[in-house]
């Protein structure tokens, strides 16, 4: 069975033609019987993880579901500052790309054929608290009677003086997040250590703030601050990083994601990415991420990626004129140096009747064959009021796509 990508934890299964055969004789609901094909996992390879004085018994999943995702190396060892994330940025679509995407860069550095991902070890959630905070004026820290080896937030300080309107638009809140991943490697047949980290660097694109009355307020945040503010905190961080037992000479990959916007409906995107050596202290050179997100369809999708908006309303009609229940069908695509690679299909009908919902998903499939090209990957999420129905995944090349049906 082929593989399928482990954010969505679903079980899968692959329509063949001898399948849609044995569908078509005995009919629409006997699909339903199909939907729960799953394959059985081998407990996996255990070795020792080494921790400089301490080691610890861990186990290496035998099988991966991916080979563009990496093996999580068991038991599970939640991070320390584990839901810092989830709070501290603006929507879950953010929550998602910052954290998937932080993976999809670290592969450049840390090949997931010969790492291993563990969620990150050396940040904990206080730590991460102080760094999010603001620089402390000496005032500040008389007034809240801080010691000033404390006073090491990487946010702006806050004037003194001055309105609160006045001091949030001098000083915005630029780093909303900091996300640590951590990458094993064997070193023996049955050891692994520490191979190295990637550490993301949330950066705000609108600062929210309240008036003293309550009333609230933004400050929309150019780019160009946005990236010479990225990049200082990221050496301060770099800096701080090298100071942590365990860090001193492992490879570290620090990027710079720009946060959506609260009313944005796609999330933001990675802009920058810096691959610092085993020892060195200092970022040396700058790479250009070339990412972003498109709502389709919307007249920036039109503008700028005229050719994929076409095909995606041409498949939208497709669907409003064949099923005339059809209440919404939104799109977001992820581009990478301008190509589309990923497509994310979001459709809810009004459905009366699990038959309703087969023949749905049936049509839909061969739509996504047909309107796609190959090299996108195209997934489709099919649901009704209140609760999902049906899931099409098309990976990018794939010669069939994988189709499940809720029960």
């Amino acid at each position: 069975m082929k593989r399928i990508s482990p954010l969505h934890s679903l079980v899968a299964c692959r329509w063949t033609n001898r399948a849609r055969k044995r569908l078509a004789a005995v009919g629409l609901a006997s699909i339903c019987l199909l939907s729960a094909c799953a394959p059985k996992f081998d407990k996996g390879e255990e070795v020792v993880q080494d921790k400089g004085s301490k080691q610890q018994e861990a186990v290496i999943p035998k099988y991966n579901i991916a080979d563009s995702y990496y093996r999580v190396i068991l038991p599970f060892k939640p991070s320390g500052a584990r839901g810092e994330v989830v709070n501290d940025l603006n929507t879950r679509l953010d929550v998602d790309e910052f954290e998937t995407g932080l993976m999809r860069l670290a592969t450049e550095q840390f090949p997931s054929d010969e790492y291993l991902f563990q969620e990150g070890q050396y940040l904990d959630s206080e730590t991460v608290g102080k760094w999010l905070a603001r620089k402390k004026t000496t005032r500040q820290l008389k007034e809240e009677k801080m010691k000033p080896e404390d006073n090491i937030g990487l946010n702006p300080p806050i004037s003194d003086t001055g309105t609160n309107e006045q001091k949030n638009k001098q000083s915005p809140i630029y780093l909303a997040s900091i996300l640590e991943h951590d990458y094993l490697v064997k070193i023996d047949n049955d050891k692994v250590k520490l191979g190295g980290i990637a550490i993301g660097l949330a950066l705000n694109s609108v600062h929210y703030y309240s008036t003293e009355q309550g009333y609230p307020r933004e400050v929309k945040i150019k780019d160009d601050v946005i990236e010479r503010e990225g990049k200082r905190i990221a050496a301060e961080v770099l800096k701080r990083l090298r100071s942590m037992k365990g860090l001193g000479n492992v490879p570290i990959t620090i990027a710079l994601y720009k946060q959506a916007p609260r009313s944005s409906v796609v999330p933001g995107h990675f802009f920058a990415v810096a691959h610092v050596d085993e020892g060195s202290s200092t970022i040396d050179d700058w790479e250009a991420v070339n990412e972003e997100y498109y709502l389709f369809p919307s007249d920036e999708a039109e503008e700028n990626h005229r050719d994929d908006w076409l095909k995606f309303n041409n498949f939208k009609s497709d669907v409003e004129d064949f099923f005339p229940n059809y209440t919404g069908i939104v799109g977001r695509g992820l581009y990478v140096n301008d190509q589309l690679q990923k497509l994310t299909i979001n459709i809810t009908m009004p459905f009366y009747g699990k038959a309703e919902v087969i023949g749905f998903t049936q049509y839909v499939t061969g739509l996504v064959m047909e309107k796609f090209p190959d090299y996108i990957t195209v997934n489709v999420y099919i649901a009704s009021a209140g609760q999902p129905e049906s899931l099409i995944v098309r990976q990018a090349k794939a010669d069939e796509p994988f189709v499940h049906i809720y029960q």
